[in-house]
């Protein structure tokens, strides 16, 4: 053989020398184990598995994983194979055994652990240690194992620490016996499946310390969340019955981990490259109050004073209203006094007093009943300022007094109302990405067919509004059955509206949800809506200008509270005249937010392939491209401007031979130069108004154009109103000015009467 062909064979030969070596770096198969001399490394070099002991017990051998060349082996450690048995001699032995599991076994060939999978015999199995310290066992290229799946005490990013509300299914942390000793210990870590998950660590069985409800950016009970995680946690529903907490830092190279110590603290470790070790983070709970149950059942703690526990000094009583018939809505109203059963060290079951107006004492045939609850741990009032944070009820409250008249039946185990201010029992609704916090249970008696008819205010979106008969100002907005909208509107205007407060706007007082029964509480407004004086010859006449003016400026003002002025940045996409209620002043308050718009900061217009709105009231950019934006709402704003003018819906022109609408009419009157001509006879005939009137007409017209651009915004609006503004702009041709756009119009399934439609497009 020439010199240059045995050079080529060993060239080839060591080519394939490394080739294999690469293959054996990071992964094991059946042929290929690791004895306690070698070691697996992750391909990025971050990770490694082998056998190790720790400083403090030498003589004990583990097969784990661990950062490599990153410090001391117990600051290092992500997960162990054989905690609980470790080696006693370097004789053991890491392999993908003869059934397709990964074992530990020492140098009697015994089983010390086994990733406990089944494979049927002959399947090609292997483990790999990925990039992010997962090892991951594999029969036929599928994933049957992971030690991401068995965590011990240990979440590193791209882990996945989740509960199955279907199964009961759980990965959890659990911490070590002790700093020196990494066998099972006494506390662990996991997500709690409540109404919206928590993260709870628990002594045992009992629970020891809880974050607090997940926002959908931090746990609301942690105050340095922000710096504890910096911004790698996320908690995402897979909206298959699974939660799960997982760690994705921005900058793959930041090495942190967030651990479980032995006394149940959870900690953060980060890698400090300058200093060469590892950094730990102060634990979330810093306070006494952040343990479970420091006060006992019902007990109140507040780390900021001396005495850091004291009791609940209020409970609930339930005021019936009289029987009103079978088909009225009873009103319960939850009222204080005294609890029993709470303080520090008790763990007994609390009792809460229910009792009807007539004070009568809880017997087998009275009217009272009592609720027994099993106890809550402590309420801590010191978390977060401005807020505090109250655990839900069971579900297995259970009612002492088996007669109440039947009174209590639908909500005698609903949620009770507030303990401390700003606190209160709550259930709580996925709406898309937001958490809808329903802010009260109203109880209200289900599976009624209708109100009371005397007492039926007006019919919206969901069906009717009714005043109760108790002498309260109560109206109840019942969620209509063959409603075209459904649950998520109604759940969206609790969201918006229980954020929202203005005097313009219509305050929600509370909801109930039982069962298929969803019902709105608000505040009860008298004179009912708008459109019922605008459109009816007689009560028409109950509107001078003076009252007309006041609601034209009243509706500019709570628009622009919703679109500049508020916490949220809010489109309605649903204003007309029958969503403006009316108190006893004839002030005007904008309600109905079933499909209102939360704006981002950032964000100018939207995009819908979903129409929603009422026809008559839509801008042309919303109607025909589905863009909808603050303008989309002034155009609205526009149209109810010049039917409170005109007494005449915009909408009441449809079948004119000339006229498409209102505005057409409107702007052949402008053409003219008689556009006075537009209001209703009943203002015309007195000529204090005439100025405001023209002023508040050329308002409405510039509120309509069809280009959005050339509309005002409600700030200019009311400096227009208020004639802050003095010189207007002339307006140009506004929308659904002439017959013929009829024709153009999309065929979707619109109502020209006072309805609000939906695109029947899918979501």
């Amino acid at each position: 053989m020439s010199g240059s062909n045995l050079s080529l064979l060993l060239h080839l030969y060591y080519c394939l020398c490394c080739l294999s070596f690469g293959n054996a770096f990071d992964t094991i198969t059946s042929s290929t184990p690791i004895n306690d001399s070698q070691a697996l490394v992750s391909n990025n070099g971050v990770f490694r598995l082998g056998f190790f002991s720790l400083s403090s017990s030498t003589d004990h051998r583990y097969v784990g994983i661990w950062y490599n060349n990153r410090g001391v082996l117990e600051e290092s450690v992500i997960w162990i194979a054989n905690r609980n048995k470790p080696l006693k001699d370097d004789s053991g032995v890491f392999m993908v055994s003869d059934d397709g599991n990964l074992v530990v076994s020492d140098g009697q060939n015994q089983t010390l652990w086994s990733s406990n999978v089944r494979n049927p015999r002959g399947v090609d199995v292997s483990a790999q240690i990925l990039d992010t310290g997962n090892l991951v066992l594999k029969a036929n290229g599928n994933t049957v194992w992971e030690s991401f799946w068995e965590p011990l005490n240990v979440f590193v990013p791209m882990m996945r620490l989740s509960t199955n509300v279907r199964t009961g299914e759980k990965v959890e942390l659990t911490s070590w016996k002790s700093s020196s000793d990494p066998s099972t210990g006494s506390f662990t870590s996991g997500l709690q499946p409540l109404a919206i998950p928590q993260n709870f660590v628990w002594n045992n069985t009992k629970p020891y310390w809880r974050s607090g409800p997940w926002n959908g950016h931090s746990f609301t009970g942690i105050p340095n969340m922000n710096s504890f995680v910096l911004n790698g946690l996320s908690l995402v529903n897979d909206n298959q019955g699974i939660f799960y907490l997982t760690l994705a830092f921005f900058n793959s190279s930041y090495l942190s981990y967030v651990y479980l110590d032995p006394q149940g603290i959870t900690r953060q470790r980060f890698w400090d490259d300058e200093k060469g070790n590892w950094t730990t983070y102060d634990s979330p709970a810093e306070t006494e109050c952040a343990l479970y149950g420091t006060c006992g059942a019902f007990g109140i703690c507040n780390s900021q004073k001396p005495s850091i526990c004291s009791c609940i000094k209020v409970s609930f009583r339930l005021s019936l209203y009289p029987n009103l018939g079978k088909n009225v809505f009873r009103f319960f109203e939850w009222i204080f006094g005294p609890v029993s059963g709470c303080g520090p060290g008790s763990n007994k079951t609390s009792q809460l007093q229910i009792t009807t107006r007539t004070n009568s004492k809880c017997s087998e045939s009275g009217n009272s009943c009592f609720l027994k609850y099993k106890p809550y741990g402590h309420f801590d009032t010191g978390k977060v300022p401005g807020e505090a944070v109250m655990p839900k009820h069971n579900k297995s409250s259970s009612r002492v007094c088996a007669n109440c008249r039947g009174s209590l039946r639908g909500c005698a185990t609903k949620a009770i109302g507030s303990f401390v201010p700003k606190v209160i029992d709550f259930r709580l609704v996925n709406v898309g990405e937001e958490i809808l916090k329903i802010v009260t249970c109203w109880c209200l008696r289900p599976k009624l067919a209708a109100f009371a008819a005397p007492k039926a205010a007006a019919f919206g979106t969901f069906g009717v509004l009714g005043k109760l008969l108790d002498g309260k100002e109560i109206a109840v907005k019942r969620l209509s059955s063959v409603s075209g909208q459904g649950f998520e509107e109604f759940a969206n205007e609790v969201l918006v509206i229980s954020k929202l407060q203005h005097r313009n706007l219509v305050r929600l007082l509370g909801c109930c949800i039982e069962r298929e029964e969803k019902m709105l509480v608000y505040e009860y407004m008298p004179n009912k809506s708008l459109d019922a004086f605008l459109f009816d010859s007689t009560k028409r006449k109950l509107l001078d200008w003076k009252n007309r003016f006041n609601i034209i400026k009243g509706i500019s003002r709570g628009l622009l509270y919703l679109h500049q002025d508020s916490r949220l940045r809010i489109i309605h996409r649903d204003l007309k005249a029958s969503n403006i209620l009316l108190d006893e002043e004839m002030n005007p308050k904008i309600s109905d937010f079933g499909m209102a718009r939360i704006f981002g900061g950032n964000e100018n217009q939207a995009n819908t392939r979903r129409i929603v709105g009422t026809y008559g009231y839509m801008a042309p950019e919303y109607v025909f491209r589905g863009h909808f934006s603050e303008k989309s709402d002034v155009f609205s704003y526009g149209v109810l401007l010049l039917e409170i003018i005109s007494g005449r819906r915009n909408t009441s022109f449809y079948n004119n031979e000339h006229f498409f609408s209102l505005l057409g009419y409107a702007w052949k009157l402008w053409i003219e130069d008689n556009i006075l001509a537009l209001a209703d006879t009943e203002l015309v005939s007195k000529q204090c108004c005439h100025q405001e009137l023209l002023r508040c007409i050329h308002v409405g017209l510039l509120c309509v154009q069809e280009q959005a651009n050339n509309r005002p915004s409600m700030s200019m609006v009311i400096s227009m109103l208020n004639s802050e503004i003095t010189d207007l702009l002339s307006p140009t041709q506004p929308a659904f000015t002439a017959a013929f756009y009829g024709e153009s119009l999309p065929n979707n399934k619109w109502s020209i009467n006072d309805v609000t439609i939906t695109n029947t497009e899918g979501r």
